[in-house]
């Protein structure tokens, strides 16, 4: 060790080396904001004998003894640790590391594209997403997702899965798309066709007599229906009976572009019976609505008239609406009667398991 200046005083700063001189500064209280806290300087006395006048030796402190730690003000904010990334030091921590244990095939697989993933597989991932998603969204997400859609053999699977269609189905369907989603939408589309809810959602248009009523279908008469399912029915007077109810193709599913392009068949639907102790007269009319509601086609067939004393057997009126014009919005289904005999209570005709459906065009 030297002797710093003539009588072993001064400073030691322009003596030590440039990196401890950084350290240093770095270290003053002043620039992380705490307190100032002194430095301690280790002092050892020269010995008598030595060359140079006697007194205090200033020494460095030992490479290896770290340095003082700094007071932190309270509010000071907290260090974040710096060091290198996890997947530069390959630990087995890390899940791309080469002490991992994992094979190079699974670390491709996983930071691998989708789009890497075979076709079928795609196909197969793709019959679990909802339809109007695949459209709506991932079919904007790339062009190999696009044409993926688009094939026929996701269409024709997603029918399978959802029970649409056998396996041994062997019917052409022109388009499996269109096909899937008038599947899917298949349903009556009348409410409250067979009176479980009294005259919820009908609208009375004429109430003549002693009104409108709903009675239950008999033991005998449930024998006799087709459809076992169906307990009540809606019966009308001495008076005109009509009830109606309109259908919303938007809000039941079927958008302006579907009903407009493919325009798939209309199917009309409804049950109707006379008392066996009194005539009777039914009518219907159904017509298709464009949005402003004008009439694209209509259906009305001539009155119903049963004599008295007849078998008061229910029969079945259908039509089907094809090749109808495009704009249609909306379906417009209303029926009813009166008695012939004008007697006073329920003695008109009896109608219920009224229905609507569209369904997928069929070769």
């Amino acid at each position: 060790m030297e002797r710093v200046g003539p009588g072993g005083g001064g400073y030691l700063g322009h003596r030590l080396r440039p990196s401890l001189r950084r350290r240093s500064r770095e270290e003053e209280p002043e620039r992380c904001g705490a307190a100032r806290v002194p430095r301690r300087r280790r002092v050892q006395a020269l010995p008598a004998s030595g060359s140079g006048p006697a007194g205090p030796r200033l020494l460095k402190a030992p490479a290896s003894a770290p340095a003082p730690p700094l007071a932190r003000r309270p509010d000071a904010p907290q260090a974040r640790a710096v060091g290198p990334r996890p997947e530069a030091t390959g630990s087995s921590a890390d899940p791309g590391g080469r002490d991992s244990g994992e094979c190079p095939e699974a670390r491709a697989m996983a930071v691998g594209n989708i789009n890497e993933l075979p076709e079928n597989i795609l196909l197969e991932l793709f019959t679990h997403v909802p339809a109007r998603q695949l459209l709506l969204r991932c079919r904007l997400v790339c062009s190999l997702w696009r044409d993926l859609i688009d094939l026929v053999t996701l269409w024709k699977r997603k029918c399978l899965r959802e029970g649409f269609i056998t396996e041994d189905w062997d019917q052409p369907v022109a388009d499996w798309k269109i096909f899937y989603f008038l599947r899917s939408l298949h349903r009556n589309l009348l409410h409250n066709p067979c009176a479980e809810e009294g005259f919820e959602f009908w609208s009375l248009d004429v109430n003549g007599g002693d009104e409108w009523k709903v009675e239950d279908l008999s033991r005998d008469q449930r024998k006799e229906f087709p459809n076992g399912q169906v307990k009540k029915y809606f019966v009308t007077s001495y008076y005109t009976c009509l009830k109606s109810q309109v259908v919303d193709l938007k809000a039941e599913g079927y958008w302006e572009e579907l009903m407009d392009t493919t325009r798939p068949d209309i199917e009309v639907k409804d049950w109707f019976a006379a008392r066996p102790d009194c005539g009777s007269k039914y009518q219907l009319c159904v017509q298709l609505l464009s949005s402003a509601h004008a009439p694209l086609g209509t259906f009305q067939p001539d009155p119903a008239t049963i004599q008295q004393k007849s078998d008061a057997k229910w029969r079945e009126v259908s039509h089907t609406f094809s090749n109808y014009p495009p704009g249609v919005r909306y379906i417009w289904f209303q029926h009813g009667g009166v008695d012939t005999h004008y007697w006073a209570g329920w003695y008109g005709p009896r109608v219920t398991n009224s229905s609507i459906t569209i369904r997928p065009p069929l070769p």
